[in-house]
């Protein structure tokens, strides 16, 4: 399957660590999960991605996607100074951002 777009610029903006280009891949208002503790909105979005994301140096790698119901179930592989493993994504898009992303 092709990764769709705003997955695959999130994943890119990650690696690349660019904070600018990966804020830009949510809509105004989404919403990210990670295991519970939850963001509303670009600005507490920004605060995760220092604290486990991009401020940690995450690098992703897509190992697989499935697509279900109106959403991509995306299974990434994380290396980097904060989480290492595999772990789900599952991300509801609305248009060309995300709307939700959440972590499990």
């Amino acid at each position: 399957m092709t990764t769709p777009e705003p997955i695959r610029r999130f994943v890119e903006a990650t690696n690349e660590g660019d904070t600018e280009a990966f804020l830009g891949t949510f809509t105004d208002d989404a919403f990210l999960s990670d295991w519970g503790r939850d963001f509303h909105g670009r600005e507490q979005i920004a605060r995760w991605n220092q604290s486990d994301n991009i401020g940690v140096k995450s690098h992703l790698r897509i190992v697989n996607i499935t697509p279900a119901e109106g959403t991509y179930r995306v299974r990434i592989a994380v290396k980097g100074k904060g989480f290492n493993g595999e772990g789900d994504m599952t991300f509801t898009l609305d248009g060309d951002r995300i709307a939700s992303l959440v972590i499990t």
